[in-house]
């Protein structure tokens, strides 16, 4: 599957998934002075850009160093997204949103594994493996997404409000249908270069 800008604005805005981070965040930040949630979200989303663009700049060079191919990151990258994506449709009682996080939070569980989790991180690397003449398109696919991110987490208390939990619920379900398709298609883009190989 070849990507754009746009394309991997989309699939990056569904993989780190703002509307469903939703719950995580106020729960996260309940013990926090109200003042300070902002900055506090604009600080952890800060930290994920920055985590998730040292992915994407260094991933090709570490899949290099490593040995890897392409169509392995591909392969891991699909099962690995298919079951974020399949906990999103089919959560478990025991989800991250019971996470109790004592004072105020800093990276762990906020920024990492939130917002820049094993899914995100693997699809930036393979963006720049796949694409390592479009860097600026993913970093502007990044910056967009991180942007998306913090404005709907600085509004994470009102969005709930306004819209409840079962619509929020609902809308992060249709988000995981729609990445099952694309894992699967990635996991099937990966089988069919390693056919084509031998």
């Amino acid at each position: 599957m070849q990507y754009d800008f746009l394309t991997a604005t989309i699939l990056l805005i569904l993989i780190v998934d703002p509307l469903g981070n939703i719950p995580i965040f106020i729960n996260a930040l309940r013990n926090v002075a109200a003042e300070r949630r902002g900055w506090v979200v604009l600080r952890e989303v800060g930290i994920a850009f920055m985590t998730l663009l040292i992915f994407l700049l260094l991933g090709e060079h570490f899949l290099r160093l490593m040995h890897l191919t392409d169509i392995s990151l591909q392969l891991a990258g699909g099962i690995i997204l298919f079951l974020i994506a399949l906990r999103m449709v089919f959560p478990a009682a025991d989800d991250r949103m019971n996470l109790e996080v004592v004072g105020e939070p800093l990276i762990v569980p906020l920024a990492i594994p939130a917002l820049a989790g094993p899914s995100a991180m693997a699809t930036v690397m393979l963006l720049s493996s796949q694409g390592p003449g479009q860097t600026i398109e993913w970093i502007g696919a990044l910056t967009v997404t991180m942007v998306a991110c913090a404005f709907v987490l600085i509004l994470a208390e009102r969005i709930q409000r306004l819209m409840g939990p079962r619509t929020v619920i609902a809308l992060e379900r249709l988000m995981g249908l729609v990445l099952i398709a694309i894992s699967v298609e990635m996991i099937l883009a990966g089988m069919r270069s390693f056919i084509r190989q031998l």
